[in-house]
């Protein structure tokens, strides 16, 4: 596969190590001639050590198969977040740097996490595309302070900041979109 068809949550192989792709960056060059080049953040499956690799677009570098199977979310505590595997009921630990961009989107009971595994270890989870989370704190609507439409800061449960439309309270259930960040609408 070449470097440029890579999507966050694929496992490759590099130097004859699995590792699981955690985000992707492009960089287009600036001149006509530069290539584009493809910055990899990932974790080595095994190891759990972080990766950091640039590679140039028509690269090819070989995927692994992975498996995704349906998981529950049970709980974090100070070592990681658990997972229980739906199908066979095994659990699954990640140190809680590993989940760092998932972690603002779990709560009790969300449904469609999907785990990645490699081998029989999981490597990484993948959220499912919305979630809803409740609205903790946000500042009080003014009315009739503006005509046009404007955002402002609202804390979720989880701990996470959003933008949210003027006329969102606190104590609001919202969907957010777990790739970009965003606030959906109402839940």
């Amino acid at each position: 596969m070449k470097v440029s068809e890579i999507k966050k949550g694929i496992v490759i192989d590099v130097d004859g190590a699995n590792v699981y792709v955690n985000e992707v960056q492009v960089q287009t060059a600036s001149s006509r001639s530069g290539n584009t080049l493809y910055k990899l953040r990932g974790r080595n499956v095994v190891t759990r050590q972080k990766f950091l690799g640039s590679f140039k677009g028509d690269e090819v570098v070989q995927t692994v198969d992975f498996e995704r199977r349906p998981m529950q979310y049970l709980f974090e505590d100070t070592d990681g977040c658990t997972f229980m595997d739906r199908d066979t009921y095994e659990q699954h630990s990640f140190d809680l740097e590993a989940l760092e961009q998932e972690r603002p989107y779990l709560t009790e009971g969300l449904e469609g996490i999907f785990g990645l595994l490699v081998d029989g270890v999981a490597v990484g989870i993948e959220l499912p595309a919305t979630v809803v989370l409740e609205v903790m704190d946000c500042a009080p609507a003014m009315k009739g302070a503006s005509a046009s439409a404007r955002n402002k800061p609202a804390t979720l449960s989880t701990g996470l900041v959003v933008q949210v439309p003027e006329y969102i309270v606190t104590g609001e259930m919202i969907k957010v979109n777990t790739i970009s960040g965003d606030f959906m609408s109402r839940a």
